[in-house]
């Protein structure tokens, strides 16, 4: 039995813990250093098990319902959790099965239970890859499902929740030509103009990573900076910048960014990636309501319910509840009043949420062209390779979903919207 691989689920329980028991996101504990005692790849190991886990959570506890005459303690329930979906996703029952005993015999507090985690586990690896086969396509909870089934009708969420259980290939951004990249690296050249990547492995010892000629992002997050269209020389602020990949692609183009976001710890890695890929922007760290001056350009990605970005980061439905929507829906508004109020004469606002709520898009949009009447949407702004005109909404802008590009991956949801001052 290998110490390391005990290691490695172990952590990936704590992580479970954390976001099923304490609502916490998965960035957040990897950023404050949960997997930091792991090597690089035991680190990239735990945190995929911890992924495939909440992907496939309700089939993992409608297999281990046949067999718990009750809910077990939160830790039991996702040590047995995790190796279900192992053992269904083909993992070796010995391994699995051993591994799940021992950390679940290493506390006090789950001992008693070394028994019963070896008996259901025993019972689910018969017939697990049928079993979990068969059952339905995990289902979003009904605080986010209720409202996205009134947006867009439940055979389209059907549709969503598929890509999101399928997950997410690797998108990278090139620092110059996309062309060159794929031809690097391999993988698929998107109408976008992103090189998309599956079965990636570790990011950091792919070629060309230390040079700085790409970055990670997805392609629906590099779609707004291609629709705001920066040119050399110009003057663009990017508000709520980090982690910093449309900062980089507007410094790319040569315009003069300045990027501002009041996460210190966030902007440290827009620093990083910015020293990394050999790019120049002023970084600021502060509140963008507080932020002056008068630009030709810029970039709004406002603070949202992210999820639109579900597929990568499948914990957001269980750390999250919906209560939130109401505070950031209005704090998207006054961030789009604000930055309406730094926009030269003739500049132009490029407005962008990872969000799949209208409420968070299409309606912000609509509600500052009704507040200010200097400012029309520019749909011809949209008019690029690989937007499909069936995105576009009725007020012009445009509307992204995981389900798009399903046979290639999907990618994330978004929505994108170009205004400009008359």
């Amino acid at each position: 039995m290998s110490q390391s691989s005990v290691q490695v689920r172990r952590s990936a329980v704590y992580l479970l813990d954390q976001v099923l028991g304490e609502g916490r996101l998965l960035s957040e504990l990897i950023n404050s250093g949960a997997l930091d005692k792991l090597a690089p790849e035991d680190r990239a190991r735990a945190q995929r098990l911890t992924t495939e886990v909440l992907r496939g959570l309700e089939r993992a506890d409608r297999l281990l319902q046949k067999h718990l005459k009750k809910t077990p303690s939160l830790t039991v329930h996702n040590v047995l959790r995790l190796a279900t979906v192992e053992l269904c996703q083909g993992g070796a029952a010995h391994g699995v099965v051993n591994d799940a005993v021992e950390i679940t015999g290493k506390s006090k507090r789950t001992m008693a239970m070394k028994g019963l985690v070896n008996a259901v586990l025993r019972k689910v690896a018969d017939g697990g890859p049928e079993n979990w086969a068969a059952l339905r396509i995990p289902r979003l909870p009904k605080w986010l499902r209720s409202p996205l089934v009134a947006a867009y009708g439940a055979e389209v969420v059907k549709k969503i929740e598929a890509a999101h259980f399928a997950g997410a290939p690797l998108d990278l951004t090139a620092k110059g030509d996309a062309g060159a990249l794929q031809r690097s690296l391999g993988g698929m050249l998107s109408e976008t103009g992103t090189v998309r990547l599956t079965d990636a492995g570790q990011v950091s010892t792919l070629p060309g990573f230390k040079k700085g000629s790409w970055w990670v992002q997805d392609a629906a997050a590099a779609i707004p900076v291609k629709i705001l269209n920066p040119q050399e020389g110009e003057k663009i602020l990017d508000l709520c910048a980090a982690p910093g990949g449309k900062t980089m692609q507007i410094a790319a183009k040569g315009a003069q960014v300045t990027a501002v976001d009041d996460n210190p710890h966030r902007m440290e890695r827009v620093r990083e990636n910015l020293k990394r890929t050999h790019l120049k922007a002023d970084v600021v760290v502060g509140d963008v309501l507080a932020q002056d001056g008068q630009w030709d350009a810029i970039l709004l990605d406002a603070p949202c319910s992210a999820t639109g970005t579900i597929r990568r980061h499948p914990d957001l439905p269980y750390a999250k509840d919906g209560s939130e929507f109401g505070e950031l829906i209005d704090l998207q508004a006054a961030m789009l009043d604000h930055a309406i109020g730094l926009l030269k004469p003739g500049g132009r606002l490029v407005f962008c949420t990872c969000s799949l709520l209208p409420d968070e898009g299409e309606c912000q949009v609509e509600d500052a062209l009704m507040r200010h009447t200097s400012m029309r949407v520019d749909q011809e702004a949209l008019n690029l390779p690989g937007i499909d005109s069936d995105w576009i909404t009725e007020e012009g802008g445009l509307r992204l979903r995981p389900d798009f590009w399903a046979e290639q991956g999907g990618m994330d949801g978004f929505y994108v919207a170009c205004l400009r001052k008359a």
